[in-house]
């Protein structure tokens, strides 16, 4: 067993505070590795290092900061298979996936904001007597909160535009996946970042409400629940820190009748079931046109039904262990809620096969027959739980998919490009998919709108919450 300490200044350092908690494997309930915890006085010596830290790194031309950030894309290439596996160790995600996304897409994020990084620009106005500029130029020190369904890209996500920018940062992972982040840490050092430019501590809620009210933090940048992005906006206020959050989601996904329905099916089960249904932007409210509702069904449940659930280290597992025994739980407490509230259930559930008894697994489920009102409707889950609705008409759709306090996603299946575009402009969500879902390629900027989120990763419209602007006024007479 391995006992992991705090990254800073370059290094593992144990934490002060002298306390460590444990993570397990979910799909197994193997303890992985003891953690220390860093308290509020770790958590100092993190910000004070990133803020020295800070006065170098801000200084590097930016093409060298654009290097540094380049070479750990390498780096973290090179090391794919082993970070894929501490990240199936840690989430309970199927191998096949995390080899093909996420360590990957964590690289492609840092070689993105790599090229970016002397890109960044002001502009400039000629006035009478005068000229006007503005300098785009770095917060200073701050602060990434990750979420546990994609540890490793989160923790790319956050880190890539800041750096990039010119500032440094504090990530805290999620307590219930904190390793990956290391891998991370060790190839930003390895790739030449100098030290205390990325330190990382590790914790729970008393570690993040440290982190968001250290006087010393500029910007906070948040990927987790609604309830968490109120705490943090509400503690961030005293200090008047930026906030971006990437928060929850109740996304819809439409199908109209004139779509390619073994596309739609299939967009169906990646908007439901990647990453065992984990997913923050996953499209659970999947409006099917009347007319369409019996194909669809008729073609969805039997491939749902032969998703091969288990072992996430087995290459031909496609659905795998959620995070917790009690994140599972809840998830079929929402599987029962919706029977009770009339819902047909056409598959899935608690699994009887003795071979999944050690770990926390819940067997893909499609309800039939939903109704707005039901909380499998209105709630998010967080699991591999679809709800089937039908719609008659366009405004009927559109106007019940808004119908919701979120607005992270929305995805649109038909062949009518006209109205694909139509429906898109008036869907109350920050991405929107048509006739494909959940892709995320960095140059898209991702975020919510409503209580979905503040702000955007990725994409050019990063560098914007990451920069402050400067306006310069110079007399030429």
């Amino acid at each position: 067993m391995d006992t992991r300490h705090l990254y800073l200044d370059g290094a593992e350092t144990p934490a002060r505070s002298g306390r460590r908690f444990p993570t397990h494997a979910p799909a197994t309930g193997e303890l992985l590795a003891q953690v220390d915890e860093a308290d509020e006085t770790d958590v100092d010596r993190a910000v004070r290092s990133a803020q020295a830290g800070f006065e170098s790194w801000s200084s590097l031309p930016a093409r060298e900061r654009g290097r540094v950030l380049a070479r750990a894309a390498t780096l973290l290439r090179a090391r794919n298979a082993e970070l894929a596996r501490i990240e199936v160790l840690d989430t309970g995600k199927p191998i096949a996936e995390a080899l093909e996304v996420d360590v990957h897409s964590g690289a492609d994020c840092l070689e993105y904001f790599a090229g970016l990084a002397d890109k960044l620009h002001g502009d400039h106005t000629s006035m009478p007597g005068a000229l006007v500029y503005t300098r785009r130029e770095p917060l200073g020190v701050c602060a990434g909160l990750g979420a546990w369904n994609y540890p490793l890209q989160i923790a790319c996500w956050k880190a890539a535009p800041a750096l990039a920018c010119g500032n440094t940062m504090v990530f805290k992972p999620s307590e219930l996946t904190p390793l990956s982040a290391y891998g991370l840490a060790e190839c930003l050092t390895e790739a030449g970042l100098p030290p205390g430019v990325f330190n990382l501590v590790q914790g729970a809620e008393a570690t993040g409400r440290a982190l968001v009210a250290h006087p010393g933090v500029a910007k906070v940048s948040l990927t987790g629940e609604v309830a968490t992005g109120r705490e943090v906006m509400a503690a961030a206020a005293g200090t008047l820190k930026r906030v971006t959050m990437e928060l929850g989601g109740k996304s819809p996904l439409l199908i109209f009748e004139d779509c390619d329905l073994e596309a739609a099916v299939q967009g169906a089960i990646d908007a439901n079931f990647f990453t065992q249904g984990e997913v923050c932007s996953n499209g659970t409210r999947v409006f099917v046109h009347e007319s369409l509702v019996q194909r669809f069904l008729d073609r969805l449940v039997p491939r749902v039904q032969t998703l091969r659930v288990g072992d996430p280290l087995d290459p031909t597992t496609q659905v795998g262990s959620l995070i917790s025994r009690d994140h599972a739980e809840r998830v079929l407490a929402y599987v029962d809620a919706g029977i009770e509230e009339g819902a047909r259930r056409l598959c899935g559930g608690r699994p009887q096969d003795p071979a999944l008894a050690r770990g926390a697994y819940v067997l893909p489920v499609v309800f039939a027959d939903c109704q707005d009102h039901m909380r499998i409707v209105r709630e998010e889950i967080f699991g591999p739980v679809m709800s089937v609705l039908t719609f008659g008409d366009e405004d009927e759709v559109v106007a019940r998919a808004n119908a919701t306090e979120f607005g992270l996603a929305a995805g649109v299946y038909t062949r009518d490009l006209a109205r694909a575009h139509r429906v898109v402009a008036r869907l109350q969500a920050g991405t929107c998919w048509v006739n494909s879902y959940n892709l995320t390629p960095i140059e898209m900027p991702f975020g919510g709108m409503k209580q979905s989120g503040l702000g955007r990763e990725n994409g050019l419209a990063a560098l914007q919450h990451y920069t402050q602007l400067k306006s310069v006024y110079v007399a030429l007479d």
